[in-house]
């Protein structure tokens, strides 16, 4: 059996909008008040540590020991409403399902810690689904390092390299890079036209055609 790996946060699901919530509940406990909006979706799915740090930048008081203690307040606010506006990308369920008749195994392989990923999955009714989720901090290293998307291969029952990565960054792309396997790159997130330029195996504009994408770079 060969295996989809996915990315969760602007690949599967647009969480943008919970994880600024979290980041201005954190900006408000400072005084600030809402550091980020809607605008900052892209920094949003770059990590909670990066929408800190964007935020302090933007009023011009960055220190990275702010952010360390700030850090876990954010996980917590993310924690208490984490399925308020975040939603599934178009189709990516019915392409999952398509690709799972096709034989395929699919599975999560997520720099967002594994307990909000696990928590958020089974919010949105879809966990399931999937046969296996490593997050950020499932083993010792995270993505680019290649072993959290073998480990998530590896959970399928897959050979570890049997495998491609379906996400939306330069770390989905660098992953996939240092593992030697296709990465294939959605177009629909918020830093969608920055793919091309990542030089994927494949770009993904609709998950409508996910299936034969996947069949044409990891033939059975």
């Amino acid at each position: 059996m060969k295996a989809v790996i996915f990315d969760l946060d602007g690949t599967l699901a647009d969480t943008s909008g919970d994880l600024l919530a979290a980041a201005n509940v954190c900006f408000r406990d400072m005084g600030l008040g809402d550091v980020l909006g809607p605008q900052d979706a892209g920094v949003a799915l770059r990590g909670g540590r990066m929408m800190l740090r964007t935020g302090l930048a933007r009023v011009g008081d960055l220190d990275d020991a702010v952010v360390d203690r700030y850090y876990p307040m954010l996980l917590d606010a993310y924690g208490a409403a984490i399925c308020v506006h975040t939603t599934l990308y178009p189709g990516a369920m019915d392409a999952i399902a398509a690709l799972k008749s096709n034989g395929y195994a699919v599975g999560i392989c997520t720099n967002k810690p594994e307990g909000l990923a696990e928590q958020l999955m089974r919010d949105l009714g879809v966990r399931s689904e999937f046969g296996s989720l490593v997050g950020a901090d499932t083993l010792p290293v995270r993505k680019p390092d290649p072993a959290p998307l073998f480990e998530a291969a590896m959970r399928l029952g897959c050979v570890r390299d049997a495998c491609l990565l379906v996400g939306d960054s330069d770390t989905d792309r660098n992953t996939a890079k240092a593992a030697g396997v296709p990465s294939i790159l959605v177009t629909f997130g918020p830093s969608g036209e920055d793919m091309a330029a990542l030089e994927p195996e494949a770009l993904l504009d609709d998950y409508a055609v996910l299936p034969q994408v996947v069949a044409a770079l990891l033939p059975h």
